[in-house]
């Protein structure tokens, strides 16, 4: 009840402070109940992790794979990533825990606009009052709580967010003698972000690179209306990720960097930090994008497929059954040991085989 400005509970006055904190709890309710991580999984991504600091004056304040990066200067911090809802407790406890302050938090910036690391920027931004940086692209799809994704559709939605500010490809960020810059990295979404600075630690200086996402977990890349330059982006992700100089390699997930296992080697060893990590950037990259190609391969074989006739199924099959020259069949050409070829195929011109498997279209 309100009488003359001032909250009341069962008869008694309420502190504009106490009042403020009851307002965010129940925001964070809310959207819990709305916004929650989906399944065991996710659940399992969300695990707590003391916080620690990585490298010069970037500390880690997130989940188990959910990462969050503090990066402290001496006109206020930055944060990159909010994790999902449930995790912006986490957040807040381990900004505390590093002897920080939630408040001091002027900027909040993001690798991508997915519920695992967007889902509580708007819980965050209502605690910090801190300004939002984001891309173009991802700026649309935080303003929509993750509806309209042209991968995922509405399944993952969150507590829509509005961006303050909108970033283009290489624009920088200052603040306390800190520069960061974003790189677009689409793909994985289509304003995916990577940032990088640099830090002094120990009388050295460093180049991190925060990796947005090079993933496509369930991705249509071949036809895909919703995203028809998808493959395009992707290429133009792992060519701008390739020339990226990096000496700490860190990411949006832990499991890309390897998180719980550098954790340990830094407790067993403080003197030498796993995270200086040049070798495992450049193992993660080719990875990921072996792992890209094929899956790109791979439906783009699936398509092909289905877009051939009865009879030149048929034609493939009695050549791995019988391996015989079959000049005589309608539409093929050339019938070889390992390999088959028709005419009128449009963008199929020749099948190779691997014993009775094909492997090329």
């Amino acid at each position: 009840m309100v009488q003359n400005n001032q909250f009341q509970f069962r008869g008694k006055r309420l502190s504009p402070g106490l009042v403020c904190l009851f307002s965010i709890t129940l925001f964070l309710l809310l959207c819990q109940n709305a916004y929650g991580q989906e399944n065991e999984n996710n659940r399992s991504w969300n695990q707590p992790v003391k916080p620690f600091r990585v490298v010069g004056n970037i500390y880690y304040v997130g989940a188990s794979d959910l990462t969050s990066f503090l990066i402290t200067t001496p006109k206020g911090h930055i944060l990159l990533d909010g994790g999902f809802v449930e995790t912006v407790p986490k957040i807040k406890e381990n900004i505390k825990t590093l002897g920080f302050r939630l408040e001091d938090v002027k900027i909040l910036i993001n690798s991508h606009a997915h519920n695992d690391h967007a889902g509580g920027l708007a819980a965050l931004k209502a605690l910090t009052k801190a300004k939002l940086y984001a891309s173009r692209a991802d700026a649309v799809l935080l303003a929509s709580g993750g509806k309209g994704d042209p991968n995922f559709g509405d399944d993952f939605a969150f507590t829509p967010v509005q961006a303050d500010k909108i970033l283009r490809d290489g624009d920088t960020i200052k603040l306390g003698g800190v520069v960061l810059t974003a790189h677009l990295t689409p793909g994985h979404t289509k304003g995916c972000t990577t940032w990088t600075m640099k830090v002094s630690d120990g009388g050295k200086s460093y180049n991190v690179v925060f990796v947005g996402s090079t993933s496509a977990p369930g991705y249509k890349l071949v036809d895909n209306a919703q995203y028809p330059n998808i493959v395009e982006d992707y290429e133009r992700t792992f060519r701008l990720l390739n020339k990226l100089p990096c000496d700490v390699f860190l990411g949006s997930h832990g499991r890309f960097f390897g998180l719980q296992k550098k954790i340990a080697l830094l407790a067993e060893n403080p003197k030498q930090n796993p995270f200086v990590d040049s070798e495992g950037y450049e193992n993660y990259l080719k990875q990921a994008e072996e792992n890209f190609r094929e899956q790109l391969k791979k439906q783009q074989q699936e398509r092909r497929k289905k877009g051939m006739t009865k009879q030149q199924v048929s034609q493939i099959y009695y050549y791995q059954k019988f391996k015989e020259k079959i000049f005589s069949m309608a539409g093929c050409v050339y019938a070889g040991r390992n390999c088959l070829s028709f005419s009128g195929l449009g963008s199929i011109s020749r099948i190779r085989f691997k014993g009775n498997k094909i492997i090329e279209l």
